[in-house]
């Protein structure tokens, strides 16, 4: 007897899921049962405007094996967008299970060369896209469990190593995927109440944003374990999204080919408190000191 699927029956949006890992995350909760609305606006690497309907593509690639999809070609960057996803998946399957956060794009430049225009634009996509499509799932939820309909709703946002320890030339891009982990922890504590899981995930693999910045180590190998496979994410972010996950929010994972790790973020290290005001010198001094027993930080991405 085959092994139960895990997430038969709930229905799962998944942001940007027409290429890369958003693509491979949508395959793998159809392969598990879910039904999903792919969501993609198909733009290029940048941004821009682009001619295919990648959605629509991986829509049809799930009913080709049997499962259940739906496209949505709207921009979740903008409240009616938003709206839209949900209602997509509240007209189509009459409910929303999970929600899968994961669009985004570049737009490197070096501090000193980066414009407001690709600041706003990396925010507005990367921490926007994330805020809006989970406010709107969550304003359901919390009306579920209002009405006596508890629900056991799943989030799963998309942070990066970038946003955990910083990336060189990408300011824009790690200042919104940090801001990905401080809204996870708010949603987590705020929406537990109402039977929702809220957590992140920092992922590595190849898709069209890694394979440009980081072309070296995003190489398919010739042969062996591809551990740059962005299907290797999947799994966890299909178990985060299912049923199976109960007890499990506010955290962060990191996934890179077979390795899981639960990140640790800021929590209190040394401490020193003098019961007074300090003087500069004394603070500078208190300080240096705290620092000499105090871990040291995680090297920053492309450093050198």
């Amino acid at each position: 007897m085959s092994a139960p699927m895990l997430c038969e029956g709930r229905v799962v949006i998944v942001t940007g899921a027409g290429r890369g890992l958003g693509r491979a995350h949508a395959l793998a909760y159809a392969a598990e049962g879910a039904r999903l609305v792919v969501n993609d606006l198909g733009v290029g690497l940048d941004g821009t405007p682009a001619a295919d309907g990648p959605a629509r593509q991986v829509a049809e690639e799930i009913r080709a094996a049997g499962g259940e999809a739906v496209a949505h070609g709207g921009d979740i960057a903008t409240t009616e967008g938003a709206e839209s996803v949900v209602r997509t998946a509240l007209e189509t399957y009459g409910r929303l299970d999970t929600l899968v956060n994961n669009a985004g794009f570049l737009r490197d430049r070096m501090l000193v060369n980066l414009g407001e225009d690709d600041w706003d634009a990396v925010m507005r996509v990367h921490l926007k896209g994330h805020f809006l499509p989970l406010r709107q799932a969550a304003a359901h939820w919390r009306a579920e469990a209002k009405a006596g309909r508890a629900p056991d709703a799943r989030v799963v946002n998309t942070s990066s190593g970038a946003g955990l320890l910083g990336s060189v030339g990408q300011g824009n891009y790690s200042a919104a995927k940090a801001g990905i982990v401080g809204l996870t922890l708010v949603a987590a504590a705020e929406m537990e109440r109402y039977g929702v899981q809220v957590n992140a995930i920092a992922p590595a693999a190849r898709t069209r944003m890694t394979e440009r910045t980081f072309a070296d180590t995003m190489a398919a190998p010739g042969s062996g374990f591809d551990t740059m496979d962005p299907g290797n994410v999947s799994p966890l972010v299909v178990w985060l999204g299912s049923a199976a996950s109960a007890g499990v929010t506010g955290r962060v994972f990191e996934s890179e080919g077979g390795r899981i790790t639960v990140m640790e973020g800021w929590r209190p290290g040394p401490s020193a408190d003098k019961g007074a005001r300090w003087t500069p010198a004394e603070a500078g001094e208190t300080a240096r000191e705290l620092l000499t027993r105090a871990t040291a930080p995680g090297a920053v991405y492309g450093s050198g």
